[in-house]
């Protein structure tokens, strides 16, 4: 059953020349309705806290796996993982912020699941869109290596981002349009 619900306080408008400096950042932590549920409910647009909008997708997959839709990505053959795409003011927020949230909320010591969720579209990766983030993600994922995951093993995939493409439009805020929606239990805050 559908919900009405404002997601005005969840969605910026589109980008234009006001946020020219704005960056992007794109993780993959299981089941993307999850993901953009928690990374929003922290940092929603509408309260200026670094995050202008966000957008689920399938992203890392196989190049000749164009335009996949959700039915092909769950089949694991194109060898997409669900995504979350963030648009950022980083004179907010800082990159490194971001990569310690993403670890903060999934399990990222889990090949190609959370919870209950398996296969390889529910992977844990961070896909990075210049060397800077690139540096920075694998220096988070160290630091929080040895203060969170004694004696486990992040499994996290770093990569450069490729191709995106947007999930179907009953994906984008799908938690908040559906409020008693699948949510995999992984995303939470667990420091």
């Amino acid at each position: 059953m559908s919900h009405a619900v404002d997601t005005s306080h969840y969605r910026a408008a589109l980008s234009s020349g006001a946020h020219a400096q704005s960056e992007i950042a794109t993780f993959a932590a299981g089941c993307f309705w999850g993901v953009e549920h928690i990374f929003l409910k922290e940092y929603p647009p509408s309260q200026n806290k670094g995050i202008l909008k966000t957008s689920v997708g399938y992203t890392g997959g196989l190049e000749k796996a164009q335009n996949p839709t959700y039915r092909e990505v769950c089949t694991g053959t194109t060898n997409h993982a669900e995504a979350l795409r963030i648009e950022f003011d980083p004179s907010i927020i800082k990159y490194g912020e971001l990569v310690e949230f993403f670890y903060r909320t999934h399990d990222p010591t889990t090949l190609n699941r959370q919870g209950g969720d398996v296969g390889t579209q529910y992977r844990s990766a961070i896909f990075t869109h210049s060397p800077e983030q690139s540096k920075t993600a694998k220096d988070i994922t160290q630091k929080v290596q040895e203060e969170h995951f004694k004696g486990q093993t992040i499994v996290t995939e770093i990569e450069e981002a490729g191709q995106w493409y947007d999930a179907e439009e009953y994906h984008q805020l799908y938690l908040f349009k559906e409020p008693n929606g699948y949510q995999c239990p992984t995303h939470k805050k667990h420091w």
